[in-house]
């Protein structure tokens, strides 16, 4: 057999080696989510994430430029739509996301921030199977800027400011018990007299 061949053998004797040892795990822990990864297995999807990316995808270019605009409105996409399990600051220490498996990844460390521009668009765009990130772009007929912008500002995080985390704290989601009980605040403070009976009342 060719060199080629033994390599390509080798590979595959691997892959079979990795899952039997992954299936061995699996059936040994269970499938709780309470349990955190094992550095191999975060290894291996690692790895079988950045296999399974095209490699045209993985060279694309941000066609977005990274202007002041472009920061703010991503800043606001994403204290809407990505902080309930990523957090402001892009932590990912939040209830939400600690309590996913994998857990949700610190998008300020050096292994998110070593993905190139298009890896990371890829993983908005299309989500991850088995985790908790959905595909934020799929099934849109235009070009998804919004996710590219979202990339402009995840290579922004490590350097984010308390002024900026402090202004995405007012885009926030906001729960309807929440909104409730703020609007008996406001209503109080206008001089309205509450019910004490009201549901929003009771903590």
């Amino acid at each position: 057999m060719t060199k080629g061949v033994w390599v390509l053998l080798a590979m595959a004797m691997l892959v079979v080696a990795g899952n039997v040892a992954m299936l061995w795990y699996v059936l040994q822990s269970g499938f709780s989510a309470t349990e955190q990864p094992v550095k191999l297995e975060v290894l291996f999807a690692r790895q079988l994430r950045h296999l399974a990316m095209p490699e045209a995808q993985k060279q694309m270019r941000n066609p977005v430029p990274a202007t002041d605009e472009v920061l703010a409105e991503a800043r606001v996409h994403f204290a809407d739509h990505c902080a309930n399990c990523h957090g402001n600051d892009g932590s990912g220490a939040t209830l939400i996301g600690q309590n996913f498996y994998p857990r949700t990844p610190d998008l300020t460390k050096i292994e998110t921030q070593s993905f190139s521009d298009g890896e990371l668009f890829y993983i908005i765009h299309n989500g991850v199977r088995f985790t908790g990130m959905p595909a934020w772009g799929k099934g849109r007929p235009e070009p998804d800027l919004d996710s590219w912008k979202l990339v402009h500002f995840i290579r922004h995080l490590p350097n984010i400011t308390s002024e900026e985390l402090e202004e995405m704290e007012q885009y926030n989601p906001v729960s309807q018990v929440a909104r409730e009980e703020q609007e008996r605040i406001d209503r109080f403070l206008q001089g309205e007299e509450l019910d004490p009976q009201s549901p929003a009342h009771h903590h």
